[in-house]
């Protein structure tokens, strides 16, 4: 069992404050940890941070309450996005979730029993899922390339964006980027200080990350070559939240294609690559995800859930529910 802190340094901002539609969700690490897609309203935000430290990276770090039922695993992903055409929007991205750490619910200062080291005692200590996501623009990587005539590795050609295509990459997370990722978290720096202390963080860990990529077979690029286009995966990405947003009224692969204006074809090819899985499993097992939410969280009936979920009957709905879960809706309420 990891150990229970407060966390007063992440400061609640709230969620209306961020304007990083790209960093919050480029390949879901949630989802990447979970193993499957994570429901928006199974999601309770605590608390979160964002930052740009100038001349440096651009960060961000939000604290989520875990759901008992969860079964997680601590993730890393990085991301390598070149465009020869749009230089000024070239990034390279490290995102990161871990998952089981305990923290006290007080937001700004610890409760009586954490400053009495007695955290085994604290009734505020909320089981969390953190997700982490850094940005490394090129000038700022560019300060640790050599001259070509120096070096000329897979490492400098990244760095200085000479890389000719995007790529992303699942990373280990070893202790040492544990260690690092717990101190960003518990670090007791404020203004100037703290800012200094991010940025060596956030270069250790960007050691670390290009260490393991080296040492594994190397960057994994999209296959489907138009996901080497950031708008093109975004619109993959405003697809899947359409989808999340239409639980109880099902589209059709041609109305979401049209919603997002891509092609068809290239819809459910990047869909397939960015999420792992198909628009139809990903959507069902949504379906199914918010089905035992609302039987199991919500104490709703079976009759009412199904016609929520836009079921035609009952029978229809109770043999999508089994198949995914294994259970009837009506053994899950036996359990509730």
């Amino acid at each position: 069992m990891r150990a229970t802190r407060c966390l007063g340094i992440v400061r609640n901002i709230g969620i209306s404050a961020l304007n990083l539609p790209v960093m919050h969700h480029p390949l879901n690490i949630l989802s990447l940890s979970y193993k499957q897609p994570v429901l928006l309203d199974e999601l309770e935000l605590l608390q979160e941070k964002e930052q740009q430290i100038p001349g440096s990276v651009q960060y961000s770090i939000r604290r989520y309450a875990k759901h008992p039922q969860w079964a997680m695993e601590d993730v890393g992903a990085m991301i390598y996005h070149y465009q020869a055409n749009e230089k000024k929007d070239n990034y390279f991205d490290l995102h990161f979730c871990i998952a089981g750490n305990m923290y006290c619910r007080h937001k700004e200062k610890e409760c009586d029993s954490c400053k009495a080291s007695l955290s085994y005692n604290c009734g505020e200590k909320q089981e969390t899922v953190d997700v982490f996501n850094f940005r490394f623009s090129p000038v700022h990587l560019s300060q640790f390339v050599k001259p070509k005539k120096f070096s000329q590795s897979h490492i400098d050609d990244v760095l200085s964006f000479r890389h000719s295509s995007s790529f992303s990459k699942m990373l280990s997370l070893c202790g040492r980027s544990r260690m690092v990722l717990e101190a960003l978290l518990n670090n007791s720096y404020s203004g100037s200080m703290e800012n200094i202390f991010i940025n060596a963080q956030t270069q250790v860990l960007l050691l670390y990350s290009l260490e393991c990529m080296l040492g594994e077979k190397g960057a994994e690029g999209f296959q489907c070559k138009f996901l080497a286009n950031e708008l093109d995966r975004v619109k993959i990405i405003d697809a899947r939240e359409i989808l999340l947003q239409h639980i109880g009224e099902p589209l059709t692969i041609k109305e979401l294609s049209r919603k997002v204006a891509i092609n068809e074809c290239y819809l459910k090819k990047g869909f397939k690559e960015m999420f792992g899985t198909t628009i139809f499993d990903f959507y069902q097992g949504q379906r199914m995800e918010h089905a035992r939410y609302l039987l199991y969280e919500k104490g709703l009936s079976v009759t009412d859930v199904s016609v929520m979920l836009g079921y035609s009957s009952i029978s229809h709905f109770s043999t999508a529910f089994k198949k995914h879960t294994g259970l009837k809706p009506c053994e899950l309420l036996l359990h509730s």
